[in-house]
């Protein structure tokens, strides 16, 4: 009696050691069949299009050629009174507005950007500072609107304010980028037009209306500045400018449906 009751308990145990080997062979299955699908989970959300649309995308150039010339003229002397630099640096800004107006540079398209007054030191190595003078700096801004008159414009300047006149920020850019960008948009949509109609008859469908249109990115021409060095100018012959050419881009991005 007492034999059969310890091969019954010896029979429990093995039954129960079955059975937690089982149960641990069953989570290891079941962690790696987890482990190998995971790689066909994205990692990131996407957005997905509504069924029976197509997404195409365009971009347009249109090349266009820079016709105005901006730079900026400053006008900066020391005189030993603050009056008197004041008052010599009113005249010589006169005298480069008044060459320029001459030259056809309307008054409107002068801009007045900075005046500036400081007192200038000497120094010495074992004694107190000494004043100088008064440094006046006035600055502005002009934009030319005939680029053929801009080299003339800027070498005008110079002659008439002599050594105390710095012309910089030269830059060439175009007056109207919105007929030039209005083309680009048209041949942008062409484009993805021809891309959607491409695609519908490859794959049997019949492309549909727009469902919507957005601009993606348009690419308008900045200042294009110029370099140039100011012991070249000569003032017996304009400033010599080449316009070169610019180019706007506009990508659009179109949802259609198909029929």
């Amino acid at each position: 009696m007492d034999r059969s009751v310890t091969l019954s308990i010896k029979g429990l145990l093995v039954a129960l050691v079955v059975a937690l080997a089982l149960l641990a062979a069953y989570l290891l299955g079941s962690d790696g069949a987890s482990a190998q699908a995971a790689p066909t989970t994205p990692t990131t959300a996407t957005t997905q299009e509504k069924p029976g649309t197509l997404v195409t995308t365009g971009t347009g150039r249109t090349v266009g050629v820079p016709d105005e010339l901006t730079f900026s003229l400053s006008v900066g002397l020391v005189r030993p009174s603050l009056g008197t630099a004041l008052a010599d640096a009113n005249a010589t800004m006169g005298r480069v507005l008044a060459r320029l107006d001459d030259l056809g540079v309307r008054k409107l398209d002068v801009q007045t950007t900075g005046l500036q007054m400081n007192a200038v030191y000497d120094y010495h190595a074992y004694s107190p500072p000494t004043l100088r003078g008064y440094h006046v700096s006035q600055r502005a801004q002009v934009l030319v609107h005939d680029l053929a008159r801009g080299g003339r414009a800027v070498t005008a300047a110079v002659a008439a304010g002599g050594n105390a006149v710095r012309v910089g920020n030269i830059g060439l850019r175009i007056a109207d980028t919105d007929a030039l960008l209005a083309r680009s948009r048209s041949a942008a949509v062409k484009e993805a037009t021809v891309k959607a109609q491409e695609y519908a008859a490859a794959t049997g469908q019949t492309l549909g209306p727009v469902m919507s249109l957005r601009e993606v990115r348009a690419s308008a021409p900045a200042v294009q500045p110029v370099e140039f060095q100011r012991a070249a100018l000569d003032a017996a012959r304009p400033l010599p400018v080449r316009a070169g050419k610019d180019r706007l881009a506009v990508t659009v991005r179109i949802v259609w449906a198909f029929r």
